[in-house]
């Protein structure tokens, strides 16, 4: 799954699933701009690469901004070159119970998840038309699937990311482009590492993987998803939860 003389971006790129990421797609061959809330945060991801031998950029980007994504994409054209692959990462959370949740807090969570996904689609749709070759993939979750207690404002946005998905996947298929969404379960990152104990537990429990994942187990996925040996695979939702969810 050779990915030498692509160009990808992946937004969120600093922790978590966004930098292994950015890592395994650079480990194949791809340059890769790692997008980030700051300039620093994704210059540290793109030195990890350069270390290992890879081409990276970090730009710093406000995904929820029409004008940065802008500037950020201009960015990349000018150090990497056009963007053949998109990997919509980056996201928050904000949780509470429906009645306490704040509509800033509802507002915030859909603008980053949501409107970031889209904007940065958007900007770089227009390229992978002319070059009749795309891959997006949308980082979705179970929780956009199944919902979640206190997560109303998240699983709304990753369940409209899961429609996103599908709507880009109809519109752009018919000129070499794939879109597809990968929706993971409970993995060890930041964003879940401060779940109770009890918690953890129980989603081991339930899983029959009988472990938590790792952001290496959607790397991989997301990975394959933006091959040539994928480029029949469009308009899917792939759970990555150890079976969590049969």
């Amino acid at each position: 799954m050779s990915l030498v003389g692509r160009v990808a971006v992946v937004t969120g790129a600093s922790r978590g699933i966004g930098r292994e990421t950015a890592r395994t797609l650079a480990s194949r061959g791809a340059k890769v701009a790692c997008i980030a809330t700051t300039d620093a945060n994704g210059a540290r991801v793109a030195q990890e690469i350069m270390d290992d031998g890879g081409e990276a950029v970090g730009i710093g980007c406000d995904v929820s901004s029409g004008a940065d994504v802008k500037d950020a994409l201009a960015k990349v054209q000018e150090s990497l070159g056009a963007p053949d692959i998109l990997v919509n990462n980056a996201g928050i959370t904000k949780d509470a119970l429906l009645v306490r949740m704040d509509e800033a807090d509802w507002d915030d969570v859909l603008r980053v998840n949501l409107r970031g996904a889209f904007l940065m689609t958007k900007a770089v749709a227009r390229g992978m038309m002319k070059a009749r070759w795309g891959r997006i993939v949308n980082v979705t979750s179970v929780v956009g699937m199944g919902g979640a207690a206190g997560q109303a404002n998240y699983a709304a946005s990753k369940a409209g990311l899961i429609g996103l998905t599908k709507s880009v996947a109809r519109e752009l298929g018919s000129r070499g482009i794939t879109c597809n969404a990968v929706a993971p379960g409970f993995i060890e990152t930041d964003m879940t590492g401060g779940l109770p104990e009890e918690t953890r537990a129980q989603a081991i429990a339930a899983a029959p993987a009988g472990r938590l994942g790792t952001p290496g187990d959607v790397a991989g996925v997301i990975a394959f998803l933006v091959s040539d040996e994928a480029a029949f695979v469009t308009g899917q939702t792939i759970v990555v939860d150890g079976g969590l969810t049969l």
